[in-house]
């Protein structure tokens, strides 16, 4: 099943192209279930299912080309990272001042992962402001790893039991000195979408084609099978440090390809078994002491 969210947030299922309303069905699980830390739809996701399988779902109420989607998860207690995840992307950072400032590249092993602000997520009709416009800021996407249940110490065996389903994660950055959580937790540099595709899905995480294109021209284009430490390994290492809660997401790393982004970009995102998503981008407005948008840009 595709779990979307879209407009005024309403939840929805996509089928053939098309979306479909089950903000009753959503709602109906969620109040029957005990509160829970987390997001309540991934925690209720199973009920879910069961009660949009087994009912009539009305006509569409539009096309999933069109809609404007929302990030699928709404209240993840983190999101967790995976830096440097990839052979070629430690190659390319190694060889680009830009992307580590001189500085030591460490590997995931002895790096360890890292967290990023919730207040950053956004869906991908929502878009990317840009702050700090004298600074590079660089896409990054990844596969999402989206957790179904509270679990802790999970084992590599049994690490994707607890996932409620994957989505195209982008891991913007702001390029820098500063430690990676304070550069990446910019609102809207978490991006999930278009929507959550369930496991029945998508069987295999580790062997997944996806791409990036920036205005047209293909940016990053790699496999989930290049992971240096793989979903499940990520899932048990995680669960290990911190406890995880229905709605967590784990970000699993980015390929080579990474390149600076600027007002007025269009990041085209394509994940195989999962679908395509367009994140435009823009400059992140300035709010003044009266709390009113200034037109001026950051930088």
């Amino acid at each position: 099943m595709k779990l979307c969210r879209f407009g005024e947030n309403r939840y929805g299922v996509v089928r053939d192209g098309q979306v479909y309303d089950v903000t009753e069905h959503v709602a109906k699980a969620v109040v029957a279930a005990p509160l829970q830390r987390g997001d309540a739809a991934i925690a209720n996701l199973a009920a879910i299912v069961r009660l949009v399988e087994g009912a009539k779902i009305g006509t569409p109420v539009g096309a999933a080309n069109t809609t404007k989607f929302l990030a699928p998860v709404i209240n993840p207690t983190k999101i967790v990272c995976a830096p440097v995840n990839y052979e070629a992307h430690i190659t390319e950072s190694e060889a680009d001042p830009g992307i580590t400032f001189n500085h030591a590249v460490a590997r995931i092993d002895k790096a360890g992962l890292f967290l990023k602000a919730s207040s950053a997520l956004v869906g991908p009709s929502e878009g990317v402001a840009v702050r700090f416009s004298d600074r590079r800021t660089d896409h990054e996407i990844e596969l999402g790893v989206v957790i179904g249940r509270e679990c802790r110490n999970v084992s590599e065996k049994d690490a994707l039991d607890v996932v409620a389903g994957y989505a195209i994660a982008l891991d913007m950055t702001v390029r820098g000195t500063e430690d990676r959580s304070f550069r990446k937790s910019i609102d809207s540099y978490a991006v999930l979408g278009p929507w959550l595709v369930t496991p029945d899905e998508l069987r295999e995480p580790d062997s997944v084609d996806f791409s990036l294109k920036v205005n047209g021209e293909v940016r990053q284009q790699s496999n989930t099978r290049h992971l240096i430490f793989k979903t499940r390994k990520l899932i048990a290492w995680a669960s290990n440090w911190y406890t995880l809660y229905p709605g967590d997401i784990i970000m699993t790393g980015t390929p080579e390809g990474v390149s600076p982004v600027a007002p007025g970009d269009v990041m085209d995102c394509e994940m195989q078994y999962i679908g395509s998503m367009r994140v435009d981008v823009r400059a992140a407005a300035v709010y003044t002491s009266d709390s009113h948008a200034s037109e001026v840009l950051v930088g």
